[in-house]
């Protein structure tokens, strides 16, 4: 074996069952806490409210029934004095669990100040949180031995839980109405100026922008459609307006196409020269269309446009990447996802039912656009309920025809219905007379007002476009 073998960890060692595991702990900071809390009570308990303090972070028994007894008389604005404190525990039977009085007078008398109460503070959520790393590690031992249970799922809930020691400790953000009000000030000023500003990110479409104030951060923004209908056109759309226009990283995540055929439509529909131009000119362009090729392929080559294609992924693979894309991007401003029904979820739930599987994925990009503070953009298929009405309503959506689960209806804060009446035509002269005209169908915007942004769709570029909307008599 050569010398850098020896130097590399040996994984296979256990630590001898017979070595006592101690955990990490501070009973003297916990007794110092407590008697500051009989000291005063007022200003130390609500120190420790505000700090995120529960039972979990005391180790010794004692003290977590004292930290109880406390908490509970304090909602109550009982009396915290030694002798009331005393009294309650006789009373339901823990006296001596902390001792008996003279436990007890030896814990709230134990000589401390105030002052040091964040000192003291630091040191207790020091060994909490280590014996939480120590749990939380034993439990991903255990989990990882479970052989039936899908890898990404493991890796989602390991990387969950240790997420959650993190949060679990963070002082939780003061609110108070002062700055709320200055905030919402703030946002009305900017809407006032400069003809109404939009406070979230533009689309590229402005009725639409004036009509969702823009993508905001938290918000789940649903494109419905059936299939053929350019919803994944509509989305790239966008897609190419934040990250040409507005400059920022975008996350797509294609389930259904790979990576490259969605880069082939971005270019050709940024530069204006289609796939049937291309193919039937067999690469003889003229000088104009080459030039806005190659300037279409110079804007993506400088853009911080990421595409993840990896098909059927599952919703805790998609959140473990879009965490960590998110870290290493700090300005990602969107993420698109085509399109939600091709994804997946391990739980046992969700193999028992579908309609629990797709409740189980919207929510979890739902949680993960609120947890990432950014706006999601995700497509999903309509059921065949348009193609079922007959007369003007023909090929109409509506959101009851969301497929599979109308959780996705529940959860999304907006959901537009797209659709091309040329589509629906049953023969030439309706289908002319419907042209390039789309539509879509804001039926559900949960801060602002529904209705119909009016497009146009070129199906070459896969673009869609504004059309003014028809003049009354039109």
């Amino acid at each position: 074996m050569s010398k850098a073998d020896n130097s590399k960890p040996d994984f296979r060692k256990e630590v001898s069952k017979e070595t006592p595991v101690v955990m990490p702990q501070a009973p003297n900071i916990e007794k110092s806490l407590l008697s500051m809390m009989a000291a005063d009570p007022t200003n130390i308990i609500g120190l420790c409210r505000e700090n995120g303090i529960n039972e979990d972070f005391f180790y010794i028994p004692a003290h977590r029934t004292l930290w109880n007894i406390f908490d509970s008389r304090y909602d109550d604005n009982r009396p915290l004095d030694i002798t009331s404190i005393d009294q309650a525990l006789s009373d339901s039977g823990q006296l001596e669990t902390v001792g008996g009085h003279a436990g007890l007078m030896d814990i709230l008398t134990y000589a401390t100040s105030t002052a040091l109460f964040s000192a003291h503070f630091q040191i207790l959520k020091e060994k909490y949180v280590r014996r939480c790393m120590i749990l939380t590690a034993n439990k991903i031992h255990e989990n990882a031995h479970e052989e039936e249970r899908d890898i990404t799922e493991l890796l989602d809930s390991a990387e969950q839980d240790v997420m959650q020691i993190r949060n679990s400790t963070s002082p939780t953000a003061k609110w108070d109405i002062k700055s709320a009000i200055q905030e919402a000030v703030g946002n009305m000023e900017r809407m006032m100026s400069r003809d109404g500003a939009i406070l979230g990110l533009t689309t590229g479409y402005s009725k639409l922008n004036l009509m969702t104030n823009g993508l905001k951060p938290g918000e789940l923004f649903v494109i419905a459609a059936r299939p053929s209908m350019g919803k994944t056109s509509f989305l790239l759309n966008v897609v190419e307006h934040l990250v040409l226009e507005v400059k920022k990283p975008v996350l797509v995540f294609s389930c259904e196409m790979p990576s490259v055929q969605l880069v082939e439509r971005l270019l050709f529909a940024k530069s204006g020269v289609s796939k049937q131009e291309l193919r039937s000119k067999q690469g003889k362009l003229t000088k104009d269309q080459m030039k806005s090729l190659r300037e279409a392929i110079d804007d993506y080559k400088s853009s911080q446009l990421i595409i993840d294609d990896t098909a059927a992924i599952s919703i805790s693979e998609l959140r473990a990447k879009a965490r960590r894309i998110r870290k290493e991007n700090p300005d990602l401003c969107a993420i698109g996802v085509d399109y939600l029904q091709l994804m997946r979820s391990h739980t046992k739930q969700a193999q028992n039912s579908r309609e629990r599987e797709i409740a189980e994925i919207s929510g979890g990009l739902k949680g993960l656009a609120k947890e990432l503070k950014l706006p999601i953009i995700v497509l999903a298929q309509l059921n065949r309920g348009p193609e079922n009405r007959t007369g003007k309503n023909k090929g109409l959506p509506m959101m009851s025809d969301l497929r599979e689960s109308g959780a996705i209806e529940q959860d999304a804060d907006m959901v537009g219905l797209l659709y091309r009446s040329a589509y629906y035509a049953e023969d030439d002269e309706e289908r002319k007379d419907a042209g390039t005209d789309a539509t879509l169908v804001l039926a559900k915007n949960r801060n602002g007002p529904t209705g119909d942004v009016e497009l146009s769709f070129n199906a070459e570029l896969m673009r869609f476009t504004e059309r003014s909307a028809p003049r009354e008599g039109e």
